[in-house]
């Protein structure tokens, strides 16, 4: 029996929402893979994975709010617990390889190209792995090409973003490439929606309370503690950013102008008193010259 899918339950909210959840997570750690580059070596390897946790999280987040907005008609869902946070380590873990690959190598064309496909591979590998957490009453099945395109989708914005993160500079730059990996993120995501096809498998007696089928966790009580570990992530992220203006602008810090050695003021010598015998003979050469200039021609 083939079921009847609504990917827009609560209409625009879901997808707007999850929109801003994907953008704020990029920006985040996009600024920091921007700030990375203009770190020491041993404070490069703080921002990148503050980078990576960041941009995991956004997209992990992403994910589960909008599919808050997923329903079959047919049958309730239900998460399993192990594979839902599998996909979030996941994500992570993949999309740090692609932003080490780039904050180390630079926008080299093979570092932006393995970069980016990693990185999409690790948000598509995380969205799928988030799909095969549902549990229903029904199988699953993919078509192929629309699947297919939802990966290219991911690692072609993604390539596009690393791209401008460390190669543009300014605000502006910034917000473009958080932008373009949102719409990278959700692009995927409804993509990879859309080739989905449910096949219901009910028994042939139904319960009065179909939850009773399903082990899991319903998405309402999920919703909460699951957005609490990614909102840690990306308040941190905040807060750092926000200490570092640096990172706001994508433009280094300014170093302190070193002193140059004309710069040096010497002390003044401490004043003698008026009845000093020696105070005249300390006095500069060029002063005292002066002095005998004016006593001569006085």
């Amino acid at each position: 029996m083939q079921g009847t899918v609504d990917g827009f339950t609560y209409g625009l909210v879901t997808p707007v929402a999850a929109f801003l959840m994907a953008a704020l997570g990029a920006a985040l750690g996009l600024r920091c893979t921007t700030r990375s580059l203009h770190a020491t070596r041993s404070c490069r390897v703080g921002w990148l994975a503050l980078g990576s946790l960041s941009i995991g999280s956004g997209v992990w987040t992403m994910h589960f709010v909008a599919m808050t907005g997923f329903t079959v008609q047919e049958t309730p869902i239900s998460y399993d617990k192990p594979l839902t946070f599998a996909g979030l380590a996941v994500a992570v873990v993949m999309i740090g390889i692609g932003i080490f690959i780039v904050g180390y190598r630079g926008a080299t064309r093979m570092a932006l190209i393995t970069g980016g496909t990693i990185t999409g591979l690790g948000i598509a590998s995380m969205h799928y792995l988030g799909m095969a957490g549902m549990r229903m009453a029904a199988r699953f099945a993919y078509d192929t090409p629309l699947v297919v395109l939802s990966v290219l989708i991911a690692g072609c914005a993604a390539t596009g973003a690393l791209w401008a993160a460390v190669t543009l500079r300014g605000a502006l730059s910034g917000l473009g490439a958080s932008v373009l990996m949102a719409v990278a993120v959700t692009g995927m995501h409804y993509t990879g929606m859309a080739a989905l096809d449910v096949h219901l498998h009910l028994p042939p007696t139904l319960p009065s309370d179909l939850s009773a089928v399903l082990p899991g966790d319903r998405p309402a009580e999920m919703i909460g503690p699951m957005l609490v570990g990614p909102g840690c992530f990306l308040l941190l992220a905040a807060v750092v950013l926000l200490f570092d203006p640096g990172a706001v602008t994508g433009e280094p810090g300014k170093a302190p102008r070193p002193r140059d050695h004309r710069d040096h003021r010497v002390p003044q010598a401490r004043r003698r008193p008026r009845n000093d015998p020696h105070a005249r003979d300390r006095r500069p050469r060029s002063t005292a010259r002066e002095g005998a200039g004016r006593a001569r021609y006085r």
